[in-house]
């Protein structure tokens, strides 16, 4: 499959000006006798990016489809790419074996909506100020800071200023004891190079931008107080 995505790199990327490079770095991958330019005319432009293996169907021991999926400007397609494996002494072998195909990409997925669970309202009371704490020491960096919302014998790595803490826009918390699995939904500041990265400031070019993502947090309570023992992605949304 990497074979495949290496050659789509250089299959989906052209332009007259390039042809003659295109030339010599498609001869790595085609069998004798195909066309050097894999039956592209010379006219006319591509680019593709974020080029990824996606699937491979095999039709028997030494023959494949191989699936990669790209993005070209605003659209995300597939390449089917006809690969013939040799193995031998000298190691494993592949070769594009025909003409590759392109074809739209499968749509997105139908996500059913999960129920969100019965909160604890006053669980979400207490855990919200503690929470806007940490998450201002796990965006700074402030080790000591961040240690005073940390679980007792657990440490957490911090972001060391990549980002800045902005706002704790929503906590879930589900009704259950003192060891709780919880989700956050945080805005975070992401600097703009260096400028200072100010939320209140009009001028797009000079304030970082606000990245909202959610973060599912295993929380213990300790006396009056609760503490993050483990952070998270949150996974998909509720409700």
């Amino acid at each position: 499959m990497a074979f495949a995505a290496q050659f789509a790199g250089v299959y989906l990327n052209f332009s007259p000006e390039d042809a003659p490079s295109r030339t010599r770095k498609l001869a790595a991958f085609l069998a004798e006798g195909m066309d050097a330019q894999m039956w592209w005319d010379g006219f006319g432009k591509m680019a593709a990016v974020a080029i990824q293996p996606y699937d491979i169907e095999a039709t028997d021991g030494q023959n494949a489809v191989v699936s990669v999926a790209f993005q070209s400007g605003p659209r995300r397609l597939m390449l089917s790419v006809p690969i013939y494996y040799s193995g031998d002494d000298n190691g494993k072998r592949f070769v594009v074996a025909g003409r590759p195909a392109i074809l739209p990409a499968p749509a997105p997925a139908d996500l059913p909506q999960v129920a969100q669970p019965e909160s604890d309202d006053a669980a979400v009371a207490e855990l919200k100020p503690q929470l806007e704490g940490f998450f201002k020491d796990y965006a700074s960096g402030d080790t000591a800071g961040l240690q005073r919302y940390v679980a007792a014998g657990k440490t957490l790595p911090s972001f060391g200023s990549a980002f800045t803490f902005a706002e704790l826009k929503d906590v879930v918390v589900p009704v259950g004891g003192a060891t709780r699995e919880i989700q956050a939904v945080v805005v975070w500041i992401v600097p703009n190079g260096d400028a200072p990265a100010t939320p209140s400031a009009t001028d797009p070019a000079a304030v970082g931008g606000r990245l909202e993502q959610a973060y599912r947090l295993t929380v213990e309570k300790q006396g009056d107080k609760w503490y993050v023992a483990d952070i998270r992605g949150a996974g998909r949304a509720v409700g």
